[in-house]
């Protein structure tokens, strides 16, 4: 099988079709939604650097976000000792159940998309 290079374009875009309805009731847009999910599921990862620099996310789009996020008390931000540039991200108890429920969401699409995978085929994908 050939992948085309639109491949990982069109991937995003069905994962964020199946994110939809999640985040319409949760009234977070995708972006707050990746964030809260790249925390929780990255706990090595917890600043708005690193979401930027591993996600390929604009920084303008992670600090207006991480604003709203903040302010509706999903997260809270810490100072890194040492260096008060540097400001950590800490996911609070009101963001566990939308981690969970988002984590299911993923779970599912993986199942999903690779439904017809060998185990094998999966094992060499680490999955």
């Amino acid at each position: 099988m050939k992948i085309n290079i639109e491949f990982p374009r069109k991937l995003l875009e069905v994962y964020n079709d199946a994110c939809k309805p999640l985040c319409k009731k949760l009234k977070l847009p995708q972006t707050a939604f990746d964030i809260l999910m790249f925390l929780g599921n990255n706990p090595q990862y917890q600043t708005a650097r690193d979401i930027v620099k591993i996600r390929n996310i604009k920084a303008n789009l992670i600090s207006i976000n991480v604003e709203k996020l903040v302010k509706e008390g999903y997260l809270r931000r810490e100072e890194i000792k040492g260096d008060r540039r540097k400001t950590k991200l800490i996911i609070t108890e009101k963001a566990h159940p939308v981690i969970k429920e988002g984590q299911q969401l993923q779970q599912g699409f993986v199942d999903q998309l690779f439904d017809n995978t060998t185990q094998e085929d999966k094992k060499f994908l680490s999955m």
